[in-house]
């Protein structure tokens, strides 16, 4: 298990540099790929909904202090992502082949209007154009990045076998 923290500490610490290197100046189409939501989402899939809470949390907290920006706003979000797509995983869709797709464009449809209105919440001016007129390009640009980035994931964490763990419920009485 601690191996698995140290992964995704790597993967995710990884993935916040090339975010915030790279991916805030290439915006075609008018949307930007958002590179550390999809190696959240996909981490998320794969270990639960614990797990993917904790890594938003560090995550968002990274990119909060990376783009000198409102403490514990990211943090906020990705905490939230990690969790519930985390809890996903866990309840249904973990071995499909669409979880990541489907996670990923849901998500990044909701991490985006999250933000907008937690900035409202927050009293900062930001108008809802600027951020949705952006939102396809955004979310096609992750759904290009969702498949490289959950193959590698599933390489990086393959499933943990239970072997003590009891796999069936029997009813008694």
């Amino acid at each position: 298990m601690i191996g698995d923290g140290l992964k995704g500490v790597a993967l995710l610490f990884v993935a916040v540099l090339v975010q915030v290197s790279l991916g805030s100046a290439y915006r075609p189409l008018g949307g930007s790929a958002d590179l550390v939501l999809v190696v959240l989402i996909a981490v998320a899939l794969q270990r639960g909904s614990i797990f993917g809470a904790a890594a938003g949390f560090g995550t968002g907290l990274l990119l909060d202090t990376a783009n000198l920006g409102v403490l514990g706003f990211t943090s906020l979000l990705l905490t939230v992502v990690g969790f519930w797509i985390g809890r996903y995983g866990e309840t249904t869709a973990r071995e499909r082949f669409h979880a990541p797709f489907l996670s990923v464009a849901i998500i990044t449809i909701l991490y985006a209007v999250g933000a907008l209105a937690l900035r409202f919440v927050l009293g900062e001016p930001v108008p809802a154009a600027s951020v949705l007129d952006g939102l396809p390009a955004t979310v096609l640009l992750n759904l290009v990045l969702a498949w490289p980035v959950s193959w590698f994931v599933r390489r990086a964490f393959p499933p943990a076998e239970f072997s003590d763990r009891v796999h069936e419920v029997r009813l008694l009485g």
